[in-house]
């Protein structure tokens, strides 16, 4: 019994010479921080909800006068394109767990999606510093499950980065890359002690008068 035209083989060969694989902690990292993300996204749409019904409700991320997500729920950054930020996180984590499931599996990715992860956790991670920006020196408030977005989405947008120098698609000098490869939790590391230094520096009256 015939079961349709057979692909060819340069069709075949071509197709696998486009998929490309990754490594477990590629795979696990989009895991986790996808489901860590979508998590954080899904609890702050929850909140999000809840003070849209009733304006006096009181989230229970509202800790402190500093510590608050209440009224950054409710600012114009909170929502920047005319719905809430969060709606992003929830479609673009879910996504992200996903695929790091599948490659935990051992799927192999078209190279093109690939790209288009890397392309999507640059947004995400340039989006999430302008984010840090308007909460530290607009809004004057920290957010606990905004900033567990930030942490995820810096260590999504790096080991992404990481695993595509690895795998060639983001072509550099050997010489660079073998330094990359050595240092890069020191890089990530340093990355968030500078924002943690911020936040610190920011509210330093704040965090002084409590002592």
């Amino acid at each position: 019994m015939s079961h349709g035209p057979a692909l060819a083989p340069d069709a075949t060969s071509a197709r696998r010479a486009h998929a490309v694989g990754a490594s477990r902690r590629t795979g696990m990292v989009m895991l986790l921080t996808g489901i860590v993300g979508w998590l954080a996204s899904f609890a702050l749409t929850v909140d999000d909800w809840r003070l849209l019904r009733d304006p006096s409700y009181q989230p229970p991320c509202n800790l402190s006068p500093v510590v608050s997500c209440g009224s950054v729920m409710s600012s114009p950054e909170g929502h920047l394109f005319g719905f809430p930020n969060m709606l992003l996180g929830l479609g673009a984590f879910a996504a992200v767990a996903a695929l790091g499931a599948a490659v935990l599996c051992g799927a192999l990715l078209h190279r093109r999606l690939w790209l288009a992860l890397d392309a999507g956790a640059l947004a995400g991670v340039v989006f999430v510093h302008w984010l840090i920006g308007q909460s530290l020196y607009e809004l004057g408030k920290i957010c606990p499950y905004c900033a567990v977005v930030w942490t995820v989405t810096i260590a999504l947008f790096w080991f992404l980065v990481l695993h595509s120098l690895d795998s060639g698609l983001i072509p550099v000098p050997r010489g660079a890359l073998a330094v990359v490869r050595d240092t890069h939790w020191m890089l990530l590391v340093a990355w968030y002690g500078v924002i943690a230094l911020l936040v610190l520096t920011r509210f330093w009256s704040y965090w002084s008068s409590r002592g």
